[in-house]
Order: structure tokens, then sequence, then C-alpha cells
């Protein structure tokens, strides 16, 4: 019986290891990640061009999740994968080469096309009394900002073999570089420019650092024993697999994003502010997300994908689901703590010159209801990956669909009354519905998901995770009072609060004995005892 088969329990720790390195990993490049766009809401706010600049980003990023990037690793990995696991390396490695070449054609004809057709695209998404200047902001900016489509293309076809091997260091790390890039240029390059068309600058940094990002991504590859030979022969019958494959990915990732989309138009209805201070809160949103359940995820993925290809289907019923439960694990107090402290949180990240206290107000609403969505979003990214694996995507994406029109309904119905607030709570119904739906549809398929052990676990979690909301309200608050609003203090205060929330929580899922937990505790235990 296969050594992975045989001892989960085994396999439990070293996903765990990989997690937690790629975990720290992220985790450095999603601070880098704050630290932008603390100086970007510095440089420019919450103002109109900061809106739009938010919309520039969001329509070529929208391309990207259609044709490039997530999609594409998401369909290629079960395929690369499946042919080493039968030691068929050189097939592997020309099917790879060969994407490489039609990634580069495909994505460089439609780069040309937007970049000609953007004073027709991008005023489709803003609102009628949007200034003819601010428009012609948004489609400047999306022009210099389109051409990372080719490279993010790139980009997630080299990561994705690097993770079929298990590697995971520098995809994680590489995104710590483009955030620094990015700084730099907003830094160096905004004297260069004046009024709003200083967020040139931004947009000019975000081009270099997806440069960069997919440099640093090649010499790993020889590490790993991969040697890229790029070609122009399309005929593979797998080439049609893997476009199979990324149909309904592409599909349900670009309904993920236009999900985005729809959130930003309809925020240009509520005012000028409105769509860059839901950006700033998805951020900060983004920050847990980032670190733990795109950890899990991703490191999860090949291993699934291999237990999918030998059918073990025990195997990777345990595997997915225990990659639930650790996320829930990590995220579940995040969302507490992020809901609880949303203004706090949201002032010391980015309070400052044109970021004022209106701008905090916008930005902390939205960042408390979308708080709300956090550990449902991580579950749909693993139970994504799951159908993924098993090469079976096209639940997901009619599922992702139905989100999109639910999050769409209650959007529409509440942000004339409710504002911002209206937008983000579509989000977070949208999330809740697609978790419960993909985990009905999944549970036939793999003869169970063990539900009842995850909501057993869960139930524990939400336990401990009250009483990390009120030690952590109480802390910063009694902190608050004691030491003001100084930026040190603001440190102090969140800081301490988050500490104190986060050591209760750890007490209290150990006593609870959330297994989850004790997975890591035996990890940190094996790894002292082999390096001393």
């Amino acid at each position: 019986m296969d050594t992975e088969t045989a001892e989960p329990g085994r396999q439990d720790r070293r996903i765990a290891l990989n997690t937690a390195i790629f975990s720290a990993a992220t985790g450095l490049s999603r601070i880098a990640g704050l630290i932008r766009e603390i100086v970007a809401a510095r440089y420019f706010g919450t103002t109109g061009a900061a809106s739009a600049f938010t919309l520039a980003f969001q329509v070529p990023n929208l391309v990207r999740s259609l044709f490039a990037d997530s999609a594409l690793s998401a369909a290629f990995v079960p395929v690369f994968t499946e042919l080493l696991e039968k030691n068929q390396k050189r097939e592997a490695f020309n099917l790879a080469g060969a994407l490489f070449g039609l990634i580069l054609a495909v994505l460089g004809v439609i780069t040309v096309i937007f970049m000609l057709a953007a004073g027709w695209i991008i005023p489709l998404f803003t609102s009628s009394d949007y200034t003819p200047e601010l428009d012609a902001l948004a489609v400047g900016l999306s022009r210099v900002l389109f051409p990372i489509l080719i490279l993010l293309g790139l980009n997630g076809l080299l990561v994705g073999i690097l993770n079929a091997y298990d590697h995971f260091a520098i995809p994680a790390i590489s995104p710590l570089v483009w955030n620094v890039v990015i700084i730099a240029g907003m830094v160096l390059l905004r004297p260069l420019f004046s009024g709003p068309n200083q967020l040139y600058a931004y947009a000019i940094g975000v081009l270099a650092g997806t440069v960069v990002q997919l440099l640093i991504v090649i010499p790993p590859l020889r590490m790993v024993g991969f040697h890229l030979k790029v070609s122009f022969h399309w005929r593979d019958p797998r080439i049609m697999q893997i476009l199979k494959l990324m149909l309904p990915v592409t599909i349900g990732l670009g309904l993920i994003n236009f999900d985005l989309l729809i959130n930003t138009t309809l925020a240009f209805r509520i005012s000028e502010q409105a769509p860059a201070a839901i950006d700033r809160a998805f951020r900060i949103y983004m920050l847990p997300q980032g670190m733990f359940s795109v950890a899990v995820a991703t490191v999860l993925f090949p291993a699934i994908s291999r237990l999918a290809a030998r059918r073990d289907y025990d195997g990777l019923r345990h595997s997915s689901a225990n990659g639930v439960r650790q996320i829930a694990l990590l995220l579940i107090p995040s969302a507490v703590a992020t809901a609880v402290l949303a203004t706090p949180i949201t002032r010391l990240v980015y309070e400052g010159g044109t970021f004022g206290a209106e701008s905090t107000r916008l930005v902390s609403e939205a960042l408390f209801w979308f708080s709300f969505s956090l550990p449902f979003a991580g579950a749909n990214l693993m139970l994504t990956r799951t159908y993924f694996s098993l090469q079976a995507p096209w639940t997901p994406t009619a599922l992702a669909l139905g989100s999109l029109i639910v999050n769409l309904a209650v959007s529409l119905a509440l942000y004339e009354p409710l504002g911002i607030r209206g937008v983000v709570i579509g989000t977070a119904v949208a999330n809740a519905a697609m978790t419960a739906a993909q985990a009905a549809f999944l549970r036939p398929r793999l003869h169970g998901i063990e539900l009842g052990t995850t909501l057993a676990a869960v139930a524990r979690m939400l336990l401990a995770a009250a009483a990390l909301g009120v030690v952590t309200y109480v802390v910063w608050y009694g902190l608050d009072q004691a030491l003001g609003r100084s930026r040190g203090a603001q440190v102090i205060s969140v800081g301490g609060g988050l500490i104190a929330g986060a050591a209760v929580y750890a007490a209290a899922v150990f006593a609870l004995r959330v297994p989850e937990a004790r997975q890591i505790t035996q990890l940190i235990t094996s790894r002292v005892r082999r390096s001393s």
C-alpha cells in the first residue's frame, strides 16, 4: 500500500510543514503588500482618481482570470502531475513548452486588441456623472497595466510547474519582490508626474514588478530538473485536454473576478470614493486570506491531484476535509478579530496624508462586512481545488455562476438603502451559499466529506473565537483609552488586542482538543527534536 495512503497522519504533518513554510513566505509578501497599500493610501486616499486606478486594474485582472495565471495553473497542474506520476517526463516537458508558446501568442493578441479598444471599454463601467478627465485617466492607466496579462499568464504556467514538484518557496516569495518594486516605483516615479497623473507611477511600478516576478521564478526550474523549450507545436492532444479543463475553470475564476467588477460598478453609483474604499478594505481582508487559505490550498493541490490520479478517494476525502478544517482554524479567528477591530485596524493601516477620517469610516464599514465572508471564501478555495484535482471543474463553475447571481441580486437590493454595506453583504451571502453548495455536490463524489468531523471542529473553533473577540476588543479599548491615538500608541493598542486575543484562542482550541491545533503542535515538536 502507498505510504501516503497508509499513513495519513504522516502526510498531514508533511503538508502542515509545507503549509507553514509557504505561509511564512506568503506572510512576508502580504505584509509588503499591506505596506504598498499604505503608501498608495497616503498618496492617493479614496479619491476619484484612486477609484480610476481601481477600475483600470480590475479590467485587465478580469481578463487575466479568464485566460491566464490561476485558471491556467488549475487546469495544467493535474495533467502535468499525472504525466510525472506515470514517468512520462519528456511528454510533460514538451507539453509545458508548447503551452508557453501558445500563451505568448494568444495573450499577446488579446493585449494589443484591448489596448486599442480601451477607450470604448473602460467607460462602460463608470457612472454617467464620472468626469471625462477621470475616464481618460482610467483608460490611460489600463493601457499601461494591460501587458501584465501576458506576464502573469507565463508566470502561472511556470509556478504551476514548480508546485507540481512541491516547490513553493520561490513562488511564495516572488510577490514580496513584486510589492517592493511597486513601492519603489510609486516613491521614485511619483514626483515625475503631477495631480491625478501621479497614479501613472503606481501603474508603471505594477508593470515593472510583474516583469521581475516572472524572471525570479525561472532559475528554480533548473533546480527541480525542469528544462523549458518553447515550441509552437500545438497538436499535442493534452493541450486540448488542458484547454477543455481550463474552460470551466476560466469561467469559474472569471465569475469571481467579475464579481469584484460588479462591486466596483455598483460602488460608482454610490459615490466616487466608494470603489476605492471597497478596494482598500478588500486589501486588508485578503491579508489573512493569502497567508492562510491560499497557503493551505496551494500546498495541498499537487498532493490531492496525485491522490485523484491514483483514484485514492479515501485519501483525497481526508486531505480535502483536513485542508478545510485547517483553513477554518486560521480564518475564523481572523474574521472575528477583523470584525471587532475594523475601525482601529483601518485607522492604523491607512489614516494619514490624503486618507482622512471619512475615508477611515468608509473603509472600516466595508471591512466589517467583508470579515463575515472570510472563512467561507477560504473553504471555497479548498473545495474548488478538490474539484479541479478530480478534473471535474464544471460543478464549481456552475455554482460560481449561481453565486454571482446571488451576489448581484443581494447587492442590487441593498446598495441603495445601505450604501457600501449593501455591496459587501452581497459578497458575504454569495460566498456562504457557494460553500454550502460545493460541499453538497462534492459529498456523493467522494462518498462523504467528513462533514460531522468538520462541523464538530468548527463549532469548537467558533466557541474559541468568541472568547478571542471579547478579549481582543477589551484589551484594545483599554490600551486605546490609556495611550491615545498617536501612531505608536495605535500600534500598541491594536497589536496588544490581537496578541491577547490570539493567545486566548490558541489556549481555547487546545483545551477543546481541536485536532488541527494538535497537528501544528506535533509539527513544531518534531522539527525541534530533529534540530536538537
